[in-house]
């Protein structure tokens, strides 16, 4: 077995672990700090909207010797707009200028047709309205709304109503800092985004659902029992299933990363950045939320409950009664060495000593 298996093995039966629950107020203070950036950077910088939301203008050009930089260069001076040139694998550009409309258009077009060197009537001009991304919008917070009740409803049912208020509070903290990344890198928000974050609302939902159920299986009659605490019962659930949240959150976070990285980095498919972004931090946040958040905030509702404060209270007098017997039983035995010390060699304290046998007899045959 690898040492990774290994490890899951051992922290699945208990025998090693960290305690995440105990440290929980660390890790708030993480995700509150994650938060607080994220918004800030969304107040202060704002989301870079793509023209499907803001509108204007798309031109796409043929096969065209002029750099990317140049023909940026050129649209933004033309529009007035911050203009987004990608080069499309004919040799061609594809140029997007916002805000944009018919008549400054036909305006560009001409510019567009002068310094790249390009008949005007080969050069694609269309044009999109801001209406289209709002509808898009719109539908994508409804289905964000629906998709947030439905995980409320479903987790109640299926587990407890303090399970399914720690798992939205922990797909809020996801969304949250996924978008305040947007804000913070500049990145163009566009379908494909609202894609992406739509996407990993269910990532983040595995993993949670994979703590609960081992949750839910080590609480059954925890009541009926004085060796765990729900807290310790639930930090044992983490550790029981970290390898595995880590497996699989590596396994999904390298195609996306190739996305990211090589596709939209190396390669230059800015396209590819639009749902990368939003896949890669997404992931990393669920899974991080799954484990220091959800959980966690599983135990702090529950520790709140009548029974189980009557549960944690006969635990920790079991505890501390267990822990004075056992110093008593050390001092004890601390006692019989010394009194053992000065006895002579054999003896027994508390008990007569009795000569060694055959001492004591005459020697002789025996009868």
């Amino acid at each position: 077995m690898s040492r990774l298996g290994n490890l899951g093995a051992r922290l699945y039966r208990g025998e090693v672990g960290y305690d995440f629950i105990g440290k929980r107020k660390i890790w708030y203070g993480i995700s509150i700090l994650i938060t607080i950036t994220a918004i800030v950077g969304l107040a202060v910088s704002g989301l870079n909207m793509g023209i499907e939301f803001k509108g204007g203008a798309v031109f796409t050009t043929p096969k065209t010797s002029v750099s990317v930089n140049d023909a940026e260069k050129l649209a933004t001076d033309s529009s007035g707009h911050q203009a987004i040139v990608q080069k499309l694998g004919n040799g061609g550009l594809r140029i997007q200028i916002t805000e944009v409309d018919t008549a400054k258009s036909d305006q560009i077009k001409g510019e567009l047709s002068k310094g790249l060197d390009v008949p005007a009537e080969k050069i694609a001009a269309d044009l999109v309205g801001p209406s289209w991304g709002e509808q898009i919008a719109n539908k994508a917070w409804t289905g964000l709304g629906v998709f947030m009740v439905l995980v409320v409803i479903y987790l109640a049912i299926a587990f407890e109503w303090r399970m399914a208020i720690a798992a939205l509070v922990a797909l809020i903290h996801d969304i949250t800092i996924t978008v305040g990344i947007y804000a913070l890198v500049g990145f163009e928000v566009t379908p494909g985004t609202v894609i992406g974050l739509l996407t990993i609302l269910g990532y983040s939902l595995y993993d949670t659902v994979v703590v609960f159920d081992s949750l839910k299986e080590g609480t059954k009659g925890i009541t009926k029992q004085t060796r765990w605490t729900y807290s310790e019962i639930a930090n044992r659930s983490i550790n029981g299933t970290l390898v595995r949240s880590i497996n699989t959150t590596v396994v999904a976070l390298l195609p996306v990363a190739g996305l990211l990285f090589i596709g939209g980095g190396v390669l230059g498919a800015g396209m590819l950045n639009d749902i990368s972004l939003a896949l890669f931090v997404g992931l990393a946040a669920g899974a991080y939320s799954s484990i220091f958040i959800a959980t966690p905030l599983v135990a702090d509702l529950k520790e709140r409950e009548p029974q189980m404060k009557a549960l944690k209270k006969r635990i920790l007098a079991k505890r501390a009664a267990a822990a004075a017997k056992g110093e008593l039983n050390e001092a004890e035995q601390e006692d019989e060495r010394s009194v053992e010390d000065t006895a002579p060699a054999g003896a027994v304290v508390g008990q007569r000593q009795e000569p060694p046998r055959g001492h004591g007899r005459t020697p002789g045959k025996r009868r």
